[in-house]
Formats: structure tokens, sequence, C-alpha cells
């Protein structure tokens, strides 16, 4: 857990120095480096998501063999929510 944090601040601290650095006069592109690091949050997010959503299931389905067709089939319909969930935030974020 302690990565997870470690990654977040990092991932913050870039978005907001790394496009500062680059600013236009307009300021245009600090507002497009933070979207991009959101679209990049998202996925991140996502993917953690997901992962959870197997060892869970693996789980599941090592404790109690006869519902593997069950709880597979939960297993997917969640990670197919979340992946949507996370295109969602993308495409927000891009558009923003």
């Amino acid at each position: 857990m302690n990565l997870i944090k470690n990654i977040a601040l990092a991932t913050a601290a870039l978005a907001v120095l790394g496009p500062a650095s680059a600013m236009a006069e307009d300021g245009t592109t600090i507002g497009k480096g933070l979207a991009a690091m959101g679209a990049g949050l998202a996925v991140l997010g996502g993917g953690i998501g997901i992962g959870l959503v197997g060892k869970g299931a693996l789980e599941s389905i090592a404790r109690q063999p006869e519902a593997s067709g069950t709880i597979g089939t939960n297993m997917i319909l969640a990670a197919a929510l979340i992946e949507g969930a996370t295109l969602f935030a993308i495409v927000v974020g891009f558009l923003a």
C-alpha cells in the first residue's frame, strides 16, 4: 500500500510541476497536462480495481470450487463495469 501512495504522490507532483514548466501564455498547456494525468490516474485506478476483482474471484473459487461458474461470470461482469467506468473517466478527462 505504501508503494501505491508513493506512486500517487509522484503522479500528483508531475501533474502540477510538469505542465507548469512548459505553460503557454494563455495557460492552455497546464489544462491539457492535467487532463492527461487525470486520464492516467483513471487507468491506474481501473487496473487496480480489476486486479482486486480477479484476486477476490480466485480466492472465492479456491474456497468453493463448485461455484466457479457463477463466480467467474460475476467477475467478468464486474471487470467490464469497471473498464466502462474507466473509459468514461478517460473521455471526460480529455474533453475537459
